[in-house]
Order: structure tokens, then sequence, then C-alpha cells
């Protein structure tokens, strides 16, 4: 990870999603255990680069955790921003 805010939407999710699968990673779980996720947008109808974040990660509906989409000012050339609620572990 470089620090580096990439350039786009599409490189942005994709980050976010990659950050988030480290994440469960690194704490010895999955994207399994995500129960909710709640996604920030600067241009809330801006949905198709999501969703094929979103598939990639959660390809079976039956089990998909809950997702919020919302729109938000963000600051320093952010086009999108999450936060994930995970149960890990017993």
């Amino acid at each position: 990870m470089t620090g580096e805010l990439p350039a786009g939407l599409d490189a942005q999710l994709a980050q976010i999603f990659g950050h988030v699968r480290a994440l469960m990673d690194q704490v010895g779980a999955s994207t399994d255990d995500i129960m909710r996720m709640t996604v920030y947008l600067a241009d809330f109808r801006d949905r198709e680069a999501l969703n094929r974040e979103w598939l990639a990660m959660f390809p079976d509906r039956a089990s998909r955790p809950a997702r919020h989409v919302v729109k938000a000012d963000l600051d320093g050339g952010l086009l999108a921003q999450a936060d994930v609620i995970a149960v890990v572990g017993q």
C-alpha cells in the first residue's frame, strides 16, 4: 500500500475493496464475516463501479451483507469512502 490516492472512481473503489479484503484477512476473517457495509459516494447516482466491486466480492445474492449507499461531500479528491461492520470470532 503506497498511501497514494488513485485517480477516478473505479480505481478508488478497487482500492477500498482491496483494503477490506486485506483487513479481513489480517484479523483472521473473511468477507463472509461482513454484516454491513456503508459506502459514501461523492456522486450518489454513480453506482456502476460500486456494483462491479460489490458483485465481485459478494457474488452470492443469498449471502451478501447489508449495504447502505450515502451521498457525501468528501475532501481531498476522494470520490468514495466506506466503513464495514463484521463479526469476527465467537
